[in-house]
């Protein structure tokens, strides 16, 4: 899950922590009872030796942690450095496995609060839409301001690929039955024999689990990562998102919302990149993304086949005993099921029609044949709209005939499934490099004749150009000219974006985004390729097929997109252009890139301005803006709760649509059990509800001063961060000699390169492989760095007067409160006992030392400014269920980050043995899943 907190300064008080203490009693419990399981199951396979092993390095771990024992620490390395290869394997399976072991049950007690919380008929919880509605309700709004809200909104999270989710699927297949199976548990008495049944199915899994490999042998290929991503769909949203909307319709008083009333419009769906995210990946080919909506469509068909199947066992109604409307008794008529058991049951035969025109439209769009054989031909659906107007048919016989219940049940979830997903399941983004569309649209123009140095152009006669092709019918490429290979794949891509919105629906693939935009031209190529391939049309009133989505990332990049934004506004004819888009331009914001280039501090405040920035230039220009927030599961990259992080946007930027990037083992943490994927969903909802119909708290007229102190404090900031980074002498070498990002980019840990081209610059370095291999040796400087020597220097400046500046601005802006809270969970999980091991990796002593004291200096600095400015006693006072947690979790990590050290230091030394890479990546994955949120 992903670990919400709320904001810093508003610690419950002692009596709820206490209170808090004995209700995680049942956590405890489960924990124990699944180590117990675990150390049993390594007892069995591996033997007395390594048990008796793995529980010593255990009880030295929790020891030191403790005690503080140097002592136990000592022998506890000791062990550890002597470990041979099968026994370090062993040892850090164990601990890898207690993590996710520990997670699991953290889940489940999550789960179980929740239900508690709900039972005592307490107040609704933070986040929750029964108190997001309660909020806009007792604001003032109007039921028509509310249902106004749903109409326009836009809500939807957007998978991602990267290297941190390094769990293979079947892994996770197995967890998921560990969580059922524990959830299952706690309904049974220690006498009753399903418990013990329940208790050996336990084992059985756990034994499953330590018996399959959890890693894969093979670098992971972009169709791993597709499966991996439909993967949630299955577990979860296809379930839960049409519970979530039937919530909400009975919140809101509609619990007709079928039949006569029309359902709320299906304002949330779950995007992807996965498989459209060619931006420094070549294994993304015109092929791949072809594939990736295909297996879209056929998890989405596989669905309502199988729902369609159930409700023709569920609702074997006889019209000897229910009256029919004419329009059901049409649909039953229509059918191809003739057999005589089905004479008199009306709503089976209507379902049997529906079953063959499904599976006749799986077939119509090339996809596999359904499991079961439809009863006779039918004629294939058009599109999901025919679909859901057959469903409807039979909801409303249903309603009209006395059997309102049976239409609120799985027929409900049905139709809401059909309306959300569609054909298509999820829209897939197309994203790719300007730089790629400025060389591809250069060779064009120099092949065709038309411009022979179309790159050396000043931006001007670019816009010029572009235009002008734009609205030219004829194409500009031809299928008798010889291109380059790169030329030629991101003309198939485009082609294939033209094939699958043709099959698919332009719902398929509706946006394309353009990464590190900083030119109004770079849209415009875009625009240009998609009229290659018939998905923009010149005219009069030209039709643009496809969302052009500018990705602004760098710090200089956020500081001049309102000025590209303008500009590109001032062209009559991209403004047709928007128009045949509804008016609605989206723009994305890199969080990982502009962290990357200034650090923690500076890249939250330019992001903020940036969007400041963006609502004052829409609005003059009378367009409307969609923000597309990239970030990512680690603070480093922009992660942290996704309920505080929307209500800290600045007014008039979320307005009712926002897009958000999930990324990483996020996913798998938010997403892997329905009832949490669930209540993640509901979050977003529950924020872009109250971001957009609440006014935010005033400040009372010192928005100038904070503002002001931002913009001081982000300058210190940006130059510690600098200064660091790219300006110390050896910077580069201690990263690449202190931290895994070597074996992250070698072994099997993504599909995508670790950079984005064969340059090891910092600066040419992907941002995910950057701030994972920090949050791998537990320095994490993404998520803080910079921000103690900027309090520092503001404080020296204001002679001290500034703590109650800084004080008032944490109590009363929510901007910089969701900041530092973020800031607080990385500086609890960053160690610099830890991080000391991995710089001793470094080969150069000195340098180690030097640019260690750096990054430890700094780092006390920090400490010190977030503990005074939020007057805490220490990380995480407001949050102590999730200070617990990782407390309990460290001794755990600590081992694997110990042998880790260990494993890098034979690996680079020559050691190539398979046990030795094999370990690595275990370690990986289990710190990772220790830590819960750092890629």
């Amino acid at each position: 899950m992903n670990q919400s907190h709320p904001p810093i300064g508003l610690a419950p008080a002692p009596t709820i922590i206490a209170a808090a203490v004995d209700k995680d009693a049942p956590l405890k419990e489960d924990i124990r009872f699944l180590g117990r399981l675990l150390g049993e199951t390594i007892h069995a396979q591996e033997g007395d030796a390594t048990f008796a092993l793995v529980e010593n390095i255990r009880q030295l771990a929790v020891g030191y942690r403790r005690d503080a024992d140097e002592a136990q620490r000592s022998r506890l390395e000791s062990i550890l450095n002597r470990l041979s290869h099968d026994n370090t394997v062993a040892v850090v399976r164990a601990f890898s496995y207690f993590s996710h072991l520990a997670n699991i049950a953290e889940d489940l007690h999550h789960n179980r609060r929740r239900h508690a919380y709900r039972a005592s008929n307490a107040k609704p919880q933070e986040g929750s839409l029964q108190l997001a509605l309660e909020r806009v309700r007792k604001a003032g709004a109007a039921t028509d301001e509310v249902m106004d809200f749903f109409a326009r909104a836009l809500i939807r999270p957007v998978l991602t690929a990267h290297p941190t989710e390094v769990q293979r699927k079947s892994v996770l297949d197995c967890q998921r039955a560990i969580a059922r199976l524990l959830a299952e548990r706690h309904r049974f008495e220690p006498v009753d024999e399903e418990f013990s049944a329940n208790e050996e199915e336990l084992k059985r899994v756990i034994l499953t689990l330590w018996q399959t490999s959890e890693i894969r042998s093979f670098k992971l290929r972009v169709h791993d990562e597709i499966e991996n991503g439909l993967s949630y769909y299955q577990y979860t949203f296809l379930r839960q998102l049409p519970r979530l909307y039937a919530e909400l319709e009975d919140m809101l008083g509609d619990r007709d919302a079928l039949g006569d009333r029309q359902p709320l419009p299906a304002f949330f769906r779950v995007g992807s990149w996965i498989g459209g995210d060619r931006d420094g990946n070549p294994f993304v080919t015109h092929d791949i993304t072809l594939r990736a909506v295909e297996r879209h469509s056929a998890v989405a068909l596989a669905w309502y086949l199988s729902e369609v199947h159930l409700l023709g066992s569920e609702l074997s109604l006889s019209e000897r005993l229910v009256t029919l409307s004419p329009a059901l008794a049409a649909l039953a008529d229509a059918s191809p099921d003739r057999s005589p058991s089905r004479a008199e049951e009306p709503y089976r035969r209507a379902l049997t029609g529906i079953y063959g025109r499904l599976a006749a439209t799986s077939a119509a769009l090339g996809l596999a044949e359904a499991d079961r054989k439809a009863v006779g031909d039918a004629a294939p659906y058009g599109e999901a709209s025919e679909f859901i107007a057959d469903l409807d048919v039979l909801i409303e016989s249903l309603q009209t005939n006395h059997a309102e219940l049976l239409a609120r049940g799985r027929i409900r979830g049905l139709r809401r499934a059909a309306a959300v997903f569609g054909f298509s399941l999820a829209p897939l983004d197309l994203r790719q490099h300007s730089g790629v569309f400025e060389s591809v649209v250069a060779e064009l123009f120099d092949r065709a004749g038309v411009q022979d140095n179309y790159a050396g152009l000043a931006e001007a006669e670019k816009r010029a150009l572009l235009i002008a092709e734009i609205a030219t019918p004829r194409p500009l490429s031809s299928g008798h000219l010889d291109y380059s290979a790169e030329t030629r794949e991101e003309l198939a891509i485009f082609a294939a974006a033209a094939e699958i919105q043709r099959r698919f629906g332009e719902d398929a693939m509706p946006n394309h985004i353009v990464s590190k935009t900083d030119a109004v031209s770079d849209l415009l190529e875009v625009a240009l390729l998609l009229k290659e391939v018939g998905l923009m049309l010149p005219g009069a009133k030209p039709r643009l097929a496809m969302n052009l989505v500018p990705l602004f990332e760098t710090i200089d990049d956020l500081r001049g997109c309102g000025a590209t934004m303008d500009a590109l506004f001032a062209l009559p004819y991209y403004r047709k252009l928007l128009e045949s888009r509804g008016g609605t331009q989206e723009v994305m914001l890199g969080y990982s890139d502009s962290n990357k280039d200034g650090g923690f501090l500076t890249a939250n405040w330019e992001l903020y301005k940036a969007e400041v920035t963006l609502v004052e230039v829409f609005a003059r220009h009378g367009v409307n803006l969609r923000l597309f927030h990239g970030r990512g599961g680690s603070v480093g990259r922009g992660g942290g709760p996704s309920y505080y992080g929307i209500l800290a946007q600045p007014a008039g930027s979320v307005n009712a649509q926002i897009r958000i990037t999930e990324q990483g083992e996020v996913i798998a943490s938010k997403y892997s059990d329905p009832e949490i994927g669930k209540r993640n969903l509901e979050t977003l909802v529950a924020a872009t509800l109250e971001a957009t119909l609440l006014k935010q708290e005033t400040l009372n007229g010192q928005e100038p001063e904070f503002i002001a102190v931002m913009e001081e404090l982000s300058g210190y900031a940006y130059a510690a961060y600098r200064r660091l980074v790219y300006e110390t002498p050896g910077f580069n070498r201690y990263f690449r000699e202190s931290t895994p990002i070597g074996e992250i980019a070698e072994l099997n840990l993504g599909s995508r390169p670790a950079s984005r081209t064969q340059s090891d610059r910092i600066e040419d370095l992907r941002a995910i492989p950057w701030v994972f291999s920090w949050s791998q040796s537990r320095l994490i400087i993404p998520g803080w760095y910079g921000v103690g020597t900027a309090v520092r220097v503001y404080l020296e400046r204001t002679r001290g007067d500034g703590w109650s500046v800084l004080r008032d601005m944490v109590q009363r802006w929510p901007f910089f409160q969701t900041m530092l809270s973020n800031m607080d969970m990385v500086l609890s999980k960053t160690d610099l006992g830890i991080g000391s091991r991995y710089a001793e990796l470094v080969g150069d002593r000195a340098l180690a030392e030097q640019i260690f004291s750096l990054i430890e200096t700094e780092w006390q600095a920090t400490r010190t400014a977030l503990l005074s400015i939020t007057q805490q006693d220490g990380f995480l006072a407001a949050n102590p269920s999730l200070a617990r947690s990782f407390t309990n979790r460290r001794p755990y990590i600590d081992p694997l980050n110990h042998l880790q050290v260990e494993l890098i230091r034979r690996y680079r030394e020559g050691d190539a043995d398979e046990a030795v890479k094999r370990a690595i990546q275990l370690t990986i994955n289990g710190i990772s899943a220790g830590l819960r949120n750092s890629g």
